[in-house]
């Protein structure tokens, strides 16, 4: 169904019938779009919770170096490597990149939302046209500001009080 014709005719102000014809855009092609118009490399820096990643990216065939490490070394979990490689997935440039990492600081989970952040940014850095606006509206570009609330004194925890008894 490339084409669908609608030969209905309309009746305008002037009582004149208006015979038009719409044709749909061509979907098939939606992979081809979604290409980068350049592969090149580029840097980025992303920070979620105590973890900081320095993240740059190049042209290749999709490898991962983390602190040294392969992707399935540093991050054993299936759900912390679809995390980090997310912004590639959303980007439309899967294999396309080879990573190199260091991160620092934080935990798990941490460093794999700022591994995400990192690599966000180094896609927007080589080329925002073709990957700024998908990456913007899945979220990625936006540094999650969540952090550890300090404990208050006369409190168990940050918001947790003593249990209270009346009598």
């Amino acid at each position: 169904m490339s084409e669908s014709v609608i030969e209905e005719p309309i009746v305008d102000s002037e009582d004149r019938e208006i015979a038009y014809r719409a044709e749909s855009s061509d979907g098939g092609n939606k992979a081809a779009s979604k290409q980068p118009a350049m592969i090149q490399k580029s840097a980025g820096t992303g920070r979620r919770k105590q973890a900081i990643a320095r993240v740059r990216i190049v042209p290749g065939a999709g490898g991962w170096q983390i602190n040294g490490r392969a992707l399935e070394d540093y991050f054993p979990n299936k759900v912390h490597q679809q995390i980090v490689s997310e912004p590639f997935d959303t980007a439309g440039v899967a294999g396309s990149y080879d990573v190199i990492a260091r991160i620092e600081g934080g935990g798990v989970t941490g460093q794999a939302g700022a591994l995400r952040l990192g690599v966000a940014r180094a896609l927007n850095a080589a080329d925002a046209e073709a990957s700024r606006a998908a990456l913007k509206k899945a979220g990625m570009l936006t540094r999650d500001a969540r952090v550890k609330e300090r404990k208050k004194a006369g409190l168990k925890k940050a918001r947790k009080a003593p249990q209270y008894s009346k009598r």
